[in-house]
Formats: C-alpha cells, structure tokens, sequence
C-alpha cells in the first residue's frame, strides 16, 4: 500500500521530525503497545518495522522534495483496514509535515 504525503519543507527538517517523533508511534498503536524499530539506509530512506497484536507491518518512508511516500507492507490479516490505515498515515503524516505555525 502507497500513501504519499505533501509538504512544504526542506528534507533536512523532514528528517528531523521523523526521527524526533518516532518515539511516539506505539502511543498511536490499539493498546498503546508496539515493538517499533527503525534504520535509515540512506539519508532520505527510513525503514519501519511495527509489531502490535501479533501482526508486523513493514514500512518504507521515501523523503521526496515535495512529499514522502509511504509504503507499507500489510500482512493479509489486515488488508481488510487498508481503507483506515491509509486514512490514519495521511493525517498523522500531513500534521507530522504541517508548517511551522505562521508560515507556509
């Protein structure tokens, strides 16, 4: 599944939040808990691995100019929320990147 995400920043900034705000992600989990780790293979490649309730979504974020398009690989058992899945990465996504208050 492919999500892309607008913004308006530079990709140093787009780092920078996505590594800041990472820690945060098991609070947006049902439950509260997940086992999420990280590695950047190359500076605009974030690569994601989330387990929660015994399922494990694999994820690639591709820092783009313009946007930053997230792939996630879902196991089969949850195909079925692609619809809200993608949803939720949008709109977490488009606030994580939103402009610092005052600018555009």
């Amino acid at each position: 599944m492919r999500v892309p995400v607008q913004h308006n920043l530079p990709k140093e900034e787009v780092r920078r939040r996505l590594r800041e705000r990472m820690p945060e992600l098991p609070a947006h989990m049902p439950g509260g808990a997940a086992d999420v780790t990280t590695d950047w293979p190359d500076e605009d490649t974030m690569k994601l691995s989330v387990g929660a309730m015994g399922q494990t979504v694999h994820t690639t974020v591709s820092i783009e100019d313009t946007q930053v398009i997230v792939e996630l690989d879902l196991p089969p058992m949850l195909s079925f929320f692609k619809p809200i899945i993608a949803a939720a990465v949008a709109e977490k996504g488009t606030k994580l990147l939103a402009p610092p208050k005052g600018k555009d």
